[in-house]
């Protein structure tokens, strides 16, 4: 469900706070009973950070939202966004994010990653305050994790380190011989290169 935006919120976002101030308004606008549910919203934001349009994508129950990313890039893609926000509210009032959170927030970096429309933070808001996963350095963790790094990508990253292990091998080797020419010492050639002494013996 598209969430209606005044002119004033249309804005140019330049960070968390900015974000946090337009959807505290939006989740006061809700009613009461509503209120106490979990709202997962997207904000989709041009190349210059303004905000094109934010999506109701879910509404949960007092405890959890779910999402899956076909409901959270769709609507980012038809309005060909640049990047965009993750927003879910915590009706409890605790901004500590669940295992869940995190998971959700690992899951659609890496499908952003993937179709060129990055997630650039996610907010957890109550009606008083907020938590980013971004000023937290959260994201910047969750950039490194592995565990839905799409299998093509393993495979690459596979493939980079063999070839980045094959060529510090082969400098080593290069090295090695080198060395023995000049007479150095077996052993010494060996702490050196870190190749083994039979090795740089059958050289």
């Amino acid at each position: 469900m598209r969430v209606k935006l005044t002119k004033a919120q249309r804005i140019r976002v330049l960070n968390s706070v900015d974000v946090y101030k337009v959807m505290q308004h939006i989740l006061l606008r809700e009613n009461k009973i509503d209120r106490n549910k979990e709202h997962f919203w997207v904000v989709c934001l041009s190349n210059s950070n303004k905000i094109l349009l934010i999506e109701l994508v879910s509404l949960g129950t007092m405890k959890k939202s779910l999402v899956d990313p076909t409901e959270v890039f769709s609507f980012a893609l038809q309005k060909r966004a640049a990047q965009l926000i993750m927003v879910h509210n915590h009706p409890g009032g605790a901004l500590q994010p669940s295992p869940e959170d995190t998971d959700i927030t690992d899951r659609m970096y890496q499908v952003g990653l993937f179709l060129d429309l990055p997630v650039i933070d996610h907010l957890i808001i109550t009606e008083r305050k907020f938590y980013s996963f971004k000023d937290s350095g959260l994201l910047a963790e969750l950039s490194k994790s592995e565990k839905y790094v799409l299998k093509y990508k393993k495979e690459e990253q596979r493939i980079r380190k063999e070839g980045e292990k094959k060529g510090l091998l082969k400098k080593a080797v290069e090295m090695a011989r080198a060395l023995k020419k000049k007479g150095i010492d077996v052993k010494v050639i060996a702490e050196v290169s870190k190749l083994s002494i039979k090795q740089i013996e059958k050289m």
